[in-house]
């Protein structure tokens, strides 16, 4: 059984085939797509939506089983900003980063109580036939007021862990992937492939 893993980023596809891999049959053959790969417009309002817009679209294009996910930050006192928008809220991780911290400055959002956010994560599977099933996994923490640590990718160094005492990236790849929002998601999907 051949498993598409729906997306173009290297990050992502490593971090996903090391989560899902480990949960699945050991005849399942996971592979990601190749960068430049068409990709469907993400339409929808909901993590939801897109994860399923993905997932359907690379069913039917490759004729195989498609996991995708849609992932994001929503922060509270943003309103659940950047949400849906995370990986669009500017150009690279860095100026996003930088944004985000901008944008909570003029919230006005200056202590770690008003800076409460969670990383959400929708994982969906699509089959050929247009059956389709999603799973959602969130990852509660607040926003740091400078980027630590050097592992992950995305938002992951302004992502506080207060139980923990250390940013996601601050966490090596093995202790992130067993707690991540996107590792909960996949867990309750990899059950479906399973099935």
């Amino acid at each position: 059984m051949r498993l598409v893993i729906a997306s173009t980023n290297p990050h992502k596809i490593a971090e996903i085939t090391a989560i899902i891999s480990k949960l699945l049959p050991a005849d399942c053959e996971l592979r990601g797509l190749e960068r430049g790969a068409t990709e469907p417009e993400e339409t929808g309002s909901t993590f939801a939506q897109n994860a399923l817009i993905k997932a359907r679209y690379y069913a039917q294009l490759t004729g195989h089983i498609a996991l995708s996910d849609d992932s994001g930050l929503c922060v509270d006192a943003l309103g659940g900003a950047p949400g849906i928008l995370s990986s669009r809220y500017a150009p690279t991780d860095q100026e996003r980063i930088g944004r985000l911290l901008v944008d909570l400055e003029v919230a006005g959002a200056d202590a770690p109580t008003s800076r409460t956010a969670r990383f959400v994560c929708v994982a969906a599977l699509a089959w050929p036939d247009g059956r389709s099933v999603t799973a959602e996994g969130i990852l509660e923490g607040s926003i740091a007021k400078a980027p630590c640590g050097n592992d992950g990718f995305g938002y992951d160094p302004v992502f506080f862990l207060p139980d923990r005492g250390l940013t996601v990236a601050q966490l090596n790849p093995s202790d992130k992937n067993a707690i991540s929002h996107r590792s909960l998601a996949l867990q309750r999907i990899a059950v479906f492939v399973r099935n």
